[in-house]
């Protein structure tokens, strides 16, 4: 078997699992990462949801996915000695005649099995579970602090020969910092989410939104987080120049909030903003650069990254351990620029 040195670049949720999936099967890696405040896993949901969007349909390829992501995160818990996953429920409500049509549909064809749970005399919502919630921030800042102390960790921005991967072969985690690059086609979209905490005296606010297991979600959601608080969100904005929490957002997510956990008062704790990343077929990318030996891609999560990025970590170390070809849906080939 043959054992392979590289550099990762960029330390968000891609790099981080990339490292991970490194470290367990004895693949050497340095980390470079400057510490990017902007980065889309700090202030990414974590929500690992099966059956998503206004047409319930299955996220993509979780039936051979969800296993093993759990199992990945399971793992890094106990290296790390910290939680880091929880395993919930959502309430998926449809607030509209349509999304009602289809639910009644899926529901007669199996289609969403093991993962639709109807609730008695109700046809304008059900339960999706298991869902599962990671803690983005805690992975990442506890295994910094990891590969800080072991010495794999350089805290600076990688200069533009260390991205060449002349020296060492090297692997970009970069989100959205990758578009500038122009190696391969991704789409930047901006995400902002609240954190909430409820008014002084609101005490039967959580049983409303539906306890500490329970994420309500009608297109936006509202997840309880572990410190006692609420997160909502998010939205998405193809056309944003910059990072900066807007007011628009922040009224339409306070007034899902109300929506979905009831008219009592919400205080917020903070307003979060960050880049997602994805190719034009929705799909994450792996692999080489064509034409450009020892230059590497580990992007476009979109968001969907606490599923598929354990995977897509897999994908790489199976091909630097075993010389395995990656799956052709994410191979960088379908989508890097002409020339």
């Amino acid at each position: 078997m043959r054992q392979a040195e590289i550099r990762i670049v960029g330390q968000g949720l891609a790099g981080t699992l990339l490292a991970w999936a490194c470290e367990a099967a004895g693949v050497r890696f340095h980390l470079i990462d400057p510490g990017h405040a902007a980065a889309a896993s700090r202030v990414g949901a974590g929500i690992i949801n099966p059956v998503t969007g206004q047409r319930l349909v299955k996220s993509w390829r979780v039936d051979a996915l969800l296993g093993p992501a759990v199992t990945a995160y399971r793992f890094i818990e106990r290296e790390l000695e910290v939680p880091l996953l929880r395993q919930l429920r959502v309430r998926r409500e449809l607030r509209t005649v349509r999304e009602q049509e289809i639910f009644a549909q899926k529901r007669r064809t199996g289609e969403l099995d093991p993962y639709l749970h109807p609730l008695p005399d109700r046809e304008d919502a059900f339960l999706i579970e298991p869902v599962f919630h990671v803690d983005l921030p805690r992975l990442i800042d506890a295994s910094r602090q990891r590969w800080r102390r072991r010495g794999v960790l350089s805290e600076r921005s990688a200069t533009a020969a260390e991205c060449s991967g002349g020296d060492l072969p090297t692997v970009a985690c970069l989100g959205a910092a990758e578009v500038p690059w122009r190696r391969v086609v991704l789409e930047r979209v901006k995400g902002e989410l609240l954190h909430l905490e409820a008014m002084a005296g609101d005490a039967g606010l959580t049983r409303g939104a539906g306890g500490s297991d329970e994420i309500r979600n009608d297109g936006h959601w509202l997840l309880p987080l572990p410190d006692g608080a609420w997160a909502v969100g998010a939205t998405y904005d193809r056309t944003a120049l910059d990072l900066e929490p807007s007011p628009g957002s922040r009224e339409l997510l306070l007034a899902s909030a109300r929506r979905l956990g009831g008219d009592a008062g919400w205080r917020v704790r903070a307003a979060l903003a960050g880049w997602r990343t994805s190719a034009p077929d929705l799909r994450p990318v792996a692999g080489w650069l064509p034409g450009r030996p020892g230059q590497g891609i580990c992007n476009g999560l979109g968001s969907k990254g606490a599923l598929l990025g354990p995977w897509l970590a897999q994908q790489w170390v199976d091909h630097l351990r075993d010389g395995r070809a990656f799956d052709p849906a994410v191979a960088t080939e379908r989508c890097t620029f002409p020339g």
